[in-house]
């Protein structure tokens, strides 16, 4: 059966009433899903880097140990040159020797120097180590905070959001598609999600420029659907929110 344009006006303000007061409740919970969102990337980003810096860490103390154990080669080899020096039979096999010795304590001095500037390393790497850790025992519990803020908004709001969501969903039904799409291109574009709005003071309520008389009388008769000539919204009268808040 065909809506006549009272009926589709008040199907729109209807939807628009309802959307309204979902919206209203998504700004109650704000930038926190943001937030959260925000923080647990944060969280991530913080895990990874402290990961890479264990990491390293790790990685520098075996280098340390590899140093140690080349000081205790090369002390070992020299121990050996030294007991083969006393055998010697002509200055070339006593070069030779001295030169293998000379070229292990060279190495020892190396491994010492690296092992010192590796302390050096390790000491910087767990300063930033520490750092990290603690913000990120900071991130978390302010990520902690938030979800429970986030979920005790979400409890109190989300029965009465998702009935709101079905009502919507229903009353979607009585309108045809071509309004429909207008209606939540109308929506999508503006700041305040409101696609359907009333005159105020012989204005339109969601631009606030002044609609001239014969165009209000127009709206009022509802004999067709007309949108503001400035930001392009579905215009109702008054009189016509009232009927529908005395239904």
């Amino acid at each position: 059966m065909e809506q006549t344009v009272e009926q589709k006006l008040k199907a729109l303000y209807e939807l628009q009433n309802l959307h309204t007061k979902i919206d209203k409740i998504r700004q109650i919970r704000g930038e926190l899903p943001i937030e959260v969102a925000d923080l647990e990337d944060e969280v991530a980003g913080l895990e990874t880097r402290i990961q890479k810096i264990k990491a390293e860490l790790d990685d520098t103390e075996d280098a340390i140990v590899n140093r140690k154990n080349m000081i205790k080669e090369a002390q070992t080899l020299i121990k050996k040159y030294d007991t083969q020096l006393k055998d010697v039979k002509n200055n070339r096999e006593y070069d030779a020797l001295t030169k293998e010795i000379e070229i292990q304590n060279l190495d020892i001095q190396v491994s010492e120097k690296k092992i010192k500037e590796f302390g050096f390393e390790i000491n910087n790497k767990t300063e930033i180590f520490e750092k990290a850790q603690a913000n990120l025992d900071l991130r978390k519990g302010d990520l902690e905070a938030k979800k429970t803020e986030l979920s005790t908004i979400t409890g109190e709001t989300e029965k009465e959001e998702q009935a709101l969501l079905k009502k919507a969903e229903k009353a979607q039904e009585n309108i045809e598609d071509r309004l429909l799409f207008a209606y939540n291109r109308l929506r999508k574009n503006a700041i305040n999600g409101l696609a359907v709005v009333t005159i105020d003071r012989d204005s339109c309520s969601g631009c606030f420029n002044k609609i001239p008389p014969q165009r209000q009388l127009d709206i009022r008769q509802r004999k067709k659907v007309i949108v503001c000539e400035h930001c392009g919204r579905i215009l109702v009268d008054e009189a016509l929110t009232q009927e529908l808040a005395e239904a």
